[in-house]
C-alpha cells in the first residue's frame, strides 16, 4: 500500500489540539497517534501531484510542469553539483545512535552527507558509511558564552567551505547555535527539537530567564525563510506553535527510525521477571523513581530483578553519580550493565521495559524494546505516550510516583499473557509507524520540500 502524506499545520494541529487517527493500535483516551500508512511533513511542502501514489517524485518540486519544462537544462549544460547535506550534532556517537537511518536514506536519495560534531571514536564508522566528517567544538551542558561563540564561528567557517543546500541541526544546542551561525546564509535549514531538555523541565528564576531567551531565539530562527522546526511528537509541535512559530514552518516526523530486521521479536527469558531501564543515568529519566518502585516490589516479596543499562552524563545537571549507582547494585536483584553496545542483549535478559522519564522527544530505548516484542511501562508524558499506548502496548503512570509505578510493574510481573499481548502490539506499532524505511522516506521528502521552497 502506498503511504499517504499528511500535512502538519492548521489542518491537524489547530486549537484545541485534536485527537489524531486511531487505527485500533492507538489509545482511546485522546492521545495523539500517527496513522500506520502516513508520514507527516509541513503542508507547504506538498503539491497536488505529491498525493498521487504513482508519482513519488512529486515531492521533489513545487513547480508546475510548464515551469519545469522551461527550467530544464540544456543537453550541453554541465552536470549539476551533488547536493550537500550537513548534520550538525554535538557528538559523533549520538549521530551514529540516533541519525544514521536518516543519513543513509539521504545518501541513497543522492545527497552528499557531511557530519559536523565533536569527533572521537565514532569517526571511522561514519567515514565507512561514505560520509564526510568535520570536527566542530560543541560543548555539551551549559552554553558558556565564549565556548558558544567559538562553536558559532566554526560552524560559519564550515558552511562557507562546504556550501550545503541544507543543514540539519540535531537537538537543542546545535539548533540554538546553528540559528546564529546561519545568519546571512541562504541554504535550507532543519532544526530538530528532540525533546526540550533540562531547561524546560526544571524550575527556578535563572531557568525561567534561560527559557525566555531560548523561546525568542527559536521563534526568530524557525520563522526565517527556508527554515523548518522538526519535532517528534505532537506536544512539541504545539509548543513551537505556542512560541509563535508559523504552522508551515513546523514538521513532525516520529523518531529517527528503527531497524526492524536488526531488532526482532524475542522469546521471554526464564524467571525471575526482569525489568530493564535503558538510557542515561539521570534523575530526569526517572531512575531514582524506578529504584523506589523496585524497593516497594521487593518489600512485597515479589520475585523480580532489575537491569540498568546506560551511564551517567556529567554534562547534565541531573546526572546520577557512579557512587550512588554502585550502592544500588548492592541491593538484591539489581544489576548495572553500564554502556551496552548491542541493546538487543538487554531484551534477551529482560521481560519488561520501564522508562519513568519526566519528558522525551520520542524515546529510542522504548522503540527498540517494542521492536523486540517487549511490553512497556512509562510515564504519561510527551514522547513516551506516543510509544506506550495505555492498555495496548503497555501501561502509563504519573510522573514521579513510585507507588503507581510499582503497582504497574507488579501487575505485569504476574500477567504473562498480558505481557505477550502488549509485546505483540508493540512490535506491530513499530513496524507500522516507526521503521527506518518509513522515517527515511519522510525525512528525504522533508529535505526535498524545504529545498524546493
Amino acid at each position: 500500500m502506498p503511504h499517504r502524506v499528511v500535512a502538519v499545520g492548521p489542518t491537524h494541529f489547530g486549537r484545541p489540539r485534536p485527537t489524531l487517527f486511531d487505527d485500533g493500535v492507538g489509545s482511546s483516551g485522546g492521545s495523539p497517534n500517527i496513522p500506520p500508512d502516513c508520514y507527516l511533513v509541513a503542508p507547504s511542502m506538498i503539491n497536488a501531484a505529491s498525493l498521487m501514489p504513482d508519482a513519488p517524485e512529486a515531492l521533489v518540486s513545487t513547480k508546475s510542469s510548464r515551469q519545469q519544462e522551461v527550467a530544464s537544462p540544456r543537453r550541453d549544460a554541465p552536470p549539476r553539483r551533488v547536493p550537500r547535506l550537513i548534520y550538525a550534532v554535538t557528538e559523533d556517537w549520538y549521530f551514529l545512535s540516533h541519525r544514521l537511518p536518516m543519513a543513509r536514506a539521504a545518501r541513497a536519495a543522492g545527497f552528499e552527507v557531511h557530519v559536523a560534531a565533536n569527533v572521537s571514536e565514532g569517526a571511522d564508522k561514519i567515514r565507512n558509511e561514505g560520509f564526510i566528517v568535520h570536527q566542530v567544538p560543541f560543548t555539551r551542558g551549559r552554553l558558556a558564552p565564549l565556548r558558544s561563540l567559538r562553536t558559532v564561528l566554526a560552524l560559519r567557517k564550515l558552511y562557507r567551505a562546504v556550501d550545503p543546500v541544507i543543514v540539519h541541526h540535531v537537538a537543542m544546542q546545535p539548533t540554538l547555535l546553528g540559528i546564529l551561525a546561519a545568519v546571512g546564509h541562504r541554504f535550507a535549514m532543519v532544526f530538530a527539537i528532540t525533546g526540550l531538555g533540562h531547561a524546560f523541565i526544571a524550575g527556578g528564576g535563572k531557568t525561567r530567564s534561560l527559557q525566555g531567551a531560548i523561546r525568542l531565539l527559536l521563534r526568530l530562527g524557525l520563522n526565517r525563510r527556508g527554515a523548518i522546526g522538526l519535532v517528534q511528537n505532537p506536544d512539541d509541535h504545539e509548543m513551537l506553535a505556542d512560541l509563535g512559530v508559523r504552522p508551515d514552518h513546523i514538521a513532525l516526523i516520529a523518531g529517527s527510525g528503527i531497524n526492524t530486521d536488526q531488532f526482532r521479536p524475542l522469546a521471554e527469558p526464564e524467571p525471575p521477571v526482569t525489568f530493564a531501564f535503558v538510557g542515561r543515568m539521570l534523575d530526569d529519566k526517572g531512575v531514582r523513581t524506578l529504584m523506589a518502585a523496585y524497593r516497594i516490589l521487593r518489600e512485597a516479596n515479589a520475585s523480580c530483578a532489575l537491569l540498568l543499562a546506560g551511564t551517567p552524563d556529567p554534562a547534565n545537571p541531573t546526572s546520577i553519580s557512579q557512587a550512588e549507582i554502585a550502592n544500588w547494585c548492592r541491593e538484591p536483584g539489581v544489576t548495572w550493565m553500564g554502556q551496552v553496545t548491542d541493546i538487543s542483549t538487554v531484551w534477551h535478559r529482560a521481560h519488561i521495559a520501564v522508562l519513568p522519564s519526566r519528558r522525551e522527544g520520542l524515546p529510542k530505548s522504548l522503540l527498540e524494546a517494542a521492536a523486540c516484542g517487549r511490553p512497556m511501562i512509562a510515564t504519561d508524558v510527551p514522547g513516551c505516550r506516543e510509544v506506550v499506548i495505555h492498555e495496548k502496548t503497555g501501561l502509563l503512570v504519573p510522573v514521579d510516583d513510585p507507588d503507581a509505578l510499582a503497582a504497574a510493574m507488579l501487575r505485569l510481573a504476574g500477567a504473562p499473557q498480558q505481557r505477550k499481548k502488549f509485546g505483540d502490539a508493540a512490535r506491530r506499532l513499530v513496524e507500522q509507524r516507526f521503521s527506518d524505511g518509513l522515517i527515511g522516506t519522510a525525512t528525504v521528502a522533508l529535505y526535498r520540500g524545504v529545498i524546493g521552497n
